[in-house]
């Protein structure tokens, strides 16, 4: 999609369709929308004295022809209460538009800002709704259900400001197309994306942007001794990969942090000798989401070039029921030297992070953030609606809350109490891998991974609820998200 702003007055922009948007309760058609009712002898003012144009959230409203303009649809889509509307509001509502646009056979659209949504900012979020929204999940279909849209003009900017709001359009391209990047690897099958095949996706990307890497085998990690990943993918015949991507600046700054990303890279996740209902088993094939956020964020900082160096570890296996496969009751030892009681082989994800966060402070990381779909628990307490955010110091962790509240990506401060690291206590070990009481799992399985960070500033993002949708969105196709890429990204870049 090519996406481009356009100086010309919108009314004379020859295309498809023309989209702006109206608030709920607006009553004034003033400003922009005003001139346009003039073009339309008043026919905007009719439909909201009929209530057909109320405004309501992502409402739509399409008229074909419309008079004074030179695009041949007019589509109108609701806002939301002004008091409300944010300037990310512009992603869900230019995504809405493209998705809708687009099934209808619209080649090329122009998205006309409103005043007041005129800087760099809204111009980077209708950029990364409109390629958000560009995604599929149809990928081995045969036949395709939507053809794209091919262009996309930006009109309403202020000219004066060209060369920040390219700016922005281009930062915008890079993280929703590394968004989408992620969203393709956690759409794949997993006879499709073994660990081997995930760890050469991820090193094609490396190698096209600029970020160093390496490949960790089998041999590798049993040098390393690590045990937890090793326990975990012992029952399958796929071997594990450790992958790891650097980000340097050209000019490093003297005693800046290095970020660490460490994402959970499951790429099959059957619970193992603990195995899961077969009921929705298909969907663990995004068990691998928290390795995808990190490879997609890592693309994004390749082209955004922050001032500091990020090194993301994923550690990836398979979780299979084989006759080597780990038992309940087994133990453990990480590569840290900590004992693990196995009391269920479907808390894996944690062990694989164990060992991916030793290795990242291993590697020199001073602050660490990891993403999983590590826990049922998580949905059971915040739904599909926020990823929950656990941390230590809680500074840390209101920093990185700022920068998800700036990329429009809602999350949750969830609890770390004491008691919390008293349920993982083992008799016979350091830790078990899971809670001893009843419910609170989403912060047992946490406070597990806080016991391999220890000291450094860490943050956990539980993304297993909000990783994948069941049902789409007016703005995302379903499946894939892509959840937290936007906020890591924002915060690595203030870091």
């Amino acid at each position: 999609m090519r996406i481009q702003l356009d100086s010309q007055p919108y009314a004379s922009i020859q295309a498809d369709a023309l989209v702006t948007y109206v608030f709920d309760g607006d009553n004034r058609l003033d400003g922009l929308l005003a001139d346009i009712d003039r073009s339309q002898t008043g026919g905007l003012a009719a439909l909201v004295t009929s209530g057909e144009l109320t405004g309501k959230a992502l409402e739509l409203v399409l008229l074909h022809y419309p008079q004074g303009l030179e695009a041949k649809r007019l589509l109108l889509v609701g806002a939301g209460k002004r008091e409300k509307f944010a300037v990310g509001d512009l992603r869900k509502i230019a995504g809405t538009a493209a998705r809708y646009l687009k099934s209808r056979g619209v080649k090329k659209m122009v998205f006309l800002t409103r005043e007041g949504e005129r800087g760099a900012d809204a111009a980077q979020a209708v950029t990364e709704g409109l390629l958000v929204a560009e995604f599929e999940s149809d990928k081995y279909r045969s036949e395709k259900k939507n053809k794209a849209i091919e262009s996309v003009s930006l009109a309403g900017f202020d000219n004066g400001q060209g060369d920040a709001l390219n700016s922005a359009i281009e930062r915008g391209r890079v993280i929703a197309e590394s968004q989408n990047f992620a969203r393709d690897l956690i759409n794949e099958p997993s006879n499709r994306l073994t660990p081997r095949m995930l760890a050469a996706r991820a090193e094609a990307m490396a190698k096209e942007v600029g970020l160093g890497v390496e490949i960790l085998d089998d041999r590798k990690i049993t040098e390393l001794k690590m045990g937890a990943l090793l326990a975990v993918a012992q029952g399958s015949v796929e071997p594990p990969r450790v992958i790891v991507l650097r980000y340097e600046p050209l000019t490093p700054r003297p005693g800046a942090p290095v970020l660490g990303l460490v994402g959970k890279g499951v790429t099959f996740d059957t619970g193992g000798i603990s195995i899961k209902p077969a009921d929705n088993m298909e969907k663990m094939k995004y068990d691998m989401g928290g390795a995808a956020t990190m490879i997609g964020a890592m693309r994004a900082l390749a082209f955004l070039k922050p001032s500091i160096s990020v090194i993301a570890v994923m550690p990836a296996t398979e979780n299979m029921p084989g006759g080597r496969a780990q038992k309940p009751g087994d133990v453990q030892v990480a590569m840290s030297g900590k004992t693990i009681e196995v009391i269920n082989t479907d808390a894996e994800g944690r062990m694989v992070l164990a060992d991916g966060v030793t290795y990242a402070k291993k590697l020199g990381v001073t602050h660490i953030i990891d993403a999983a779909t590590l826990t049922g628990a998580i949905q059971v307490a915040l739904a599909n609606v926020h990823v929950g955010a656990f941390g230590t110091p809680r500074e840390y962790l209101d920093q990185f809350l700022e920068s998800a509240k700036s990329a429009g990506e809602k999350m949750w401060p969830m609890p770390m109490d004491e008691e919390f690291q008293e349920m993982i206590k083992s008799n016979i070990a350091d830790i078990r891998n899971t809670g001893s009481g009843k419910g609170g799992g989403a912060s047992t399985g946490a406070w597990f991974i806080k016991e391999f960070a220890e000291e450094t500033p860490w943050i956990h993002l539980d993304i297993a609820a909000t990783c994948w949708v069941d049902e789409g969105r007016p703005w995302l196709a379903k499946g894939p998200t892509g959840v937290a890429i936007r906020s890591i990204v924002d915060f690595a870049m203030k870091l």
